[in-house]
């Protein structure tokens, strides 16, 4: 970027205070990917950044290039998404969200794609039934991990490259998940493979619908009659989450609070919509 002052769309991913009444923030840019730039006073009661600067406000920004760290002079809301504050749950998926776009984004270059992918992801979040939160979570890791180029993969084992149907038919089928490997591993074929799951034939199925890009719950049971549990969700968030954080070498710290925010619920058919 040219030195003087730019133009951008972006996201605020983070914030913290900085001196006595700004804001640093972490801002994804459609434009120029993954930007650190200064609210100025945006912490006073009366500051035109201040609700511009919070989570998730989507800006069309005009910004100060700096000597060591460049400075918002003007920010006009696009989107915000107050709902993911008003509910633990939504919040706790859109910051593990928020998480993994931060160990993806690259700076000075262009990053339209997962710009574009993370607005949809958290405006659908918003909106989500309770019920949906999880499963639209983990379809969102999964697209995510494949901007990355590191989505694991689900339809035929790494090890044989041979498709695996879940079997329905045995109660105790079980496919194994491999982080190392990069996805499922057939149990049934030899291999050396370290697994880091076993999972059952709905848990597999669920997996393997995740890469569709208009996935809904509606869709899984209507395509195989499944009734997916919360548990089911729980296991699939669970491998993706150790998948990603292998593969980013990161924690997700935001994940800690999911099992918080979903042990207490039996199944997904219970839950208020």
């Amino acid at each position: 970027m040219a030195s003087g002052t730019y133009k951008a769309i972006g996201i605020n991913l983070k914030s913290a205070p900085l001196g006595e009444s700004d804001r640093l923030l972490t801002i994804l840019t459609e434009e120029y990917g993954l930007l650190r730039a200064v609210a100025p006073g945006s912490r006073k009661h009366k500051s035109s950044l201040g609700g511009r600067s919070s989570l998730f406000v989507v800006n069309q920004l005009l910004i100060a290039k700096g000597r060591n760290l460049d400075k918002v002079i003007q920010a006009e809301s696009l989107e915000s998404y107050p709902g993911l504050s008003q509910d633990l749950s939504k919040l706790t998926a859109s910051q593990y969200l928020a998480e993994l776009a931060l160990y993806q984004a690259l700076s000075e270059q262009s990053q339209a794609e997962l710009f574009h992918l993370l607005r949809q992801q958290l405006s659908r979040l918003e909106k989500a039934s309770t019920a949906m939160i999880l499963p639209y979570l983990a379809h969102a890791t999964f697209h995510l991990l494949a901007v990355a180029g590191l989505a694991p993969q689900v339809q035929s084992c790494c090890i044989t490259q041979q498709q695996v149907i879940p079997n329905f038919a045995d109660p105790d089928w079980r496919v194994g998940f491999s982080t190392v490997a990069g996805g499922i591993i057939n149990l049934a074929e030899p291999h050396s493979a370290d697994l880091s799951a076993r999972l059952t034939a709905a848990e597999l199925k669920l997996l393997q619908y995740l890469p569709e890009p208009n996935f809904s719950q509606e869709m899984v049971e209507a395509k195989h009659s499944l009734s997916p549990t919360v548990q089911d969700w729980l296991s699939i968030e669970r491998v993706l989450r150790h998948y990603a954080q292998y593969h980013f070498d990161r924690p997700i710290r935001s994940a800690a609070l999911i099992d918080l925010c979903f042990v207490s619920v039996r199944s997904l058919s219970q839950l208020t919509p």
